[in-house]
């Protein structure tokens, strides 16, 4: 069995301890990230101003190994999707979304999603296991190499949801497209913490990709007890996944909020904020046709986050098969937006990116091995539908 180590998986504290134990000075291991991270190099060889000796123990005892690549789709709208081979069976996909003066990468935790809400593809395949950090990284990694000096690396277009349209420009770094991480693929982030901080710590290094805690942001569907781990230890751009006004609705959409629910959830969003690198919270808010997208919904919402910094993004239903639900009429999204306008929230309805290649919100859903009894858990959800509906 190959026992070298993959140095992708490896965050700046890491990397030093591993030249330490060594006998390499910490510097080494800044010399180390600028070559993996920043130029996008795999080949010890090719790092000059190392030593030959720690060239050669890097041979032995390390490798720069990201996921192999699949499949490489492009979307007529520039959108570009991976599928990322993880092994045992497993793959998942990275989407890239260029813009005008940005461009920005979705990436994947997981093998599927323990998760399983209602309406999302990638829970709609069950779950098969958490990506290592070196398969998270990997994405971000293999982006940048795949997408320099494309010539749809930049195109006009909205920003998705957790990235800003007034996010200062220009602050990709040359030969690096990607300017803005998130993580927004199959899984849940905060359900595989290990590997998303060490993830989150790399991008945010200014010896590796030198992102900005503005430019990164984690979405999850409310693991209240990690978002406070999150904000202790590396407070990004936060999304959350609400979908609902209340307790009964969301129980039915996002399992998860039968074990945290929205008030404990809301009250987390709170002191996020208290160290957040922005000065609000992102909702994100699938629009479901005659489920949550009532006038009802919206006042119940705006009383819901009353007191609280936020601003929506509302997600236009991308269908899937099995999935039993419709996406709400533009005019209804319209409406419903207008209502959180007025209430003096700021509301944004995502412009759909990719969905000719599957690459839109809620449609990831890469090939997994599932292990969670994927076939009982359809014939709930056909159920689940039903009791949602009347």
């Amino acid at each position: 069995m190959d026992s070298r180590t993959n140095l992708l998986g490896l965050d700046p504290d890491g990397l030093v301890r591993w030249c330490e134990a060594r006998g390499e000075k910490a510097f080494r291991a800044r010399q180390l990230l600028r070559w993996i991270h920043q130029r996008g190099e795999a080949e010890f060889g090719a790092m000059t101003d190392l030593a030959k000796s720690l060239r050669a123990r890097l041979e032995a005892d390390a490798e720069v190994s990201p996921p192999s690549i699949l499949r490489d789709h492009l979307s007529a709208d520039g959108t570009r999707k991976w599928l990322f081979d993880v092994g045992q069976g497993n793959a998942v996909e990275a989407v890239f979304i260029p813009e005008t003066a940005r461009g920005t990468l979705c990436i994947s935790t997981q093998a599927g999603c323990a998760v399983n809400c209602l309406f999302c593809s990638t829970g709609h395949q069950g779950f098969s296991r958490n990506l290592t950090a070196a398969e998270v990284v990997g994405q971000l990694w293999l982006a940048n190499r795949l997408l320099a000096g494309s010539p749809t690396a930049r195109i006009a277009g909205p920003a998705p949801s957790g990235v800003d349209d007034d996010d200062d420009a220009g602050a990709s770094i040359v030969g690096r497209p990607v300017s803005n991480v998130v993580f927004m693929g199959m899984g849940e982030p905060l359900q595989n913490y290990a590997a998303t901080l060490s993830a989150l710590r790399l991008m945010l290094d200014d010896h590796a990709y030198g992102l900005s805690r503005r430019r990164v942001t984690v979405s999850t569907s409310g693991v209240v007890p990690m978002m406070d781990r999150l904000r202790d230890d590396c407070p990004v751009a936060l999304a959350v996944s609400l979908h609902a006004p209340n307790d009964a609705l969301r129980d039915r959409l996002v399992p998860l909020n039968r074990k945290y629910p929205l008030g404990e959830l809301l009250a987390a969003c709170h002191r996020y904020l208290e160290r957040a690198p922005r000065d609000f919270i992102t909702f994100e808010y699938v629009m479901l046709d005659g489920i949550n997208d009532s006038d009802a919904h919206a006042i119940e919402l705006i009383e819901r986050v009353r007191g609280l910094p936020c601003k929506f993004n509302l997600i236009p239903f991308n269908p899937f098969p099995a999935s039993g639900l419709v996406k709400s009429p533009p005019a209804r999204v319209k409406q419903f937006a207008q209502r959180l306008i007025d209430a003096g929230i700021v509301t944004t309805v995502r412009k759909t990116r990719g969905d000719d290649i599957d690459a839109a919100c809620g449609q990831l859903a890469g090939e997994v091995l599932d292990r969670t009894r994927v076939a009982e858990r359809n014939a709930r959800r056909v159920i689940e539908v039903a009791e949602v509906r009347s």
